[in-house]
């Protein structure tokens, strides 16, 4: 492949085994990075899985049997030593660490009323965490590497959801922790530029195992939501060419490409004593306020 984007970069993806990530790693290695393919296995909901061959590892025979360079990480990316090992082993099997893809997830829908304590720690914990804990350990690296002298060139792609920018009935864990991605990747982008850094993330539409049974689809919306075309935003964020880039939320997938706003200002008043009249003058903000977005990211009543 000619001009390859990422030639010589090394790379980490998290939750690489399957769906999205498993296009992420092989398009990665496609152009040129060297990738640390982790996945834990397991069902959609985190609980574990019966294959004969992890996927990561399956994921890494691709890469291997397509002329490219991996190595399988099996560990869960939201312990934080494990997550630290993650780290390391990227360092330890290719010389350095460049690029830091965040994707891993889980799904355990449920109404609120209905959802478990475990069932809201535990998607907090794969993803909110399984973002941070890997976050903390590379951005640590390179802060060490830019304080030795060296010039870090680096990037991460996080994985935030509609879900959450927007909010989506019976998913009060999974938007709760997506929303709180899309936080942490403005908050890391302005920590980390000093070091060298860029920091977006990636709102998808897609097709896989974690959204096969959410809705119906036809063939053509499949098509649409299929990986393919979300796996090159990542490529090239990936690349040394996003370097302007960061603090990004970037929709892509299922007919969708453009950058998400975060919250914006609106219409103000003059802060008042009386709650009757902060009553009134919220009732008149309300009414000039633009209304939030559907997952459909059209005006929605609540």
């Amino acid at each position: 492949m000619s001009q390859r984007l990422c030639e010589g970069r090394v790379a980490i993806v998290t939750g690489a085994g399957r769906g999205i990530g498993r296009q992420y790693a092989l398009q990665l290695a496609a152009h040129g990075a060297k990738v640390v393919v982790n996945d834990m296995g397991g069902a959609r909901d985190g609980t574990p899985g019966k294959d004969d061959i992890q996927p990561a590892e399956a994921v890494v025979n691709e890469i291997r049997a397509a002329g490219g360079e991996a190595v399988a990480n099996l560990e869960s990316c939201s312990d934080w030593n494990a997550a630290k090992r993650l780290v390391q082993q990227a360092v330890d099997s290719f010389g350095r660490l460049d690029v830091l893809v965040n994707n891993a997830g889980i799904l355990r829908d449920r109404m609120l009323v209905n959802m478990t304590e475990q069932e809201w720690d535990a998607v907090i914990n794969v993803h909110l965490k399984g973002t941070f804990a890997p976050l903390h350990h590379a951005a640590n690296y390179w802060r060490d590497r830019q304080k030795a002298g060296e010039t870090v060139d680096a990037r991460v792609v996080n994985t935030t959801s509609v879900s959450g920018v927007f909010g989506n009935i019976g998913q009060a864990n999974y938007g709760a922790a997506k929303a709180g991605i899309a936080s942490v990747t403005i908050i890391a982008a302005r920590e980390l530029k000093r070091y060298g850094v860029t920091v977006n993330a990636i709102s998808p539409h897609a097709y896989t195992r974690m959204t096969a049974d959410l809705r119906e689809s036809t063939e053509e919306e499949k098509e649409m939501r299929d990986p393919k075309w979300i796996a090159p935003v990542v490529v090239w964020l990936a690349s040394r060419e996003s370097a302007q880039v960061t603090g990004r939320v970037i929709d892509i997938g299922g007919g969708h490409f453009g950058i998400l706003d975060g919250w914006q200002p609106g219409p103000i008043a003059q802060p008042t004593t009386d709650p009757r009249q902060a009553g009134r003058q919220l009732l008149g903000l309300d009414a000039q306020a633009r209304r939030n977005m559907g997952m459909n990211a059209q005006p929605a009543e609540i």
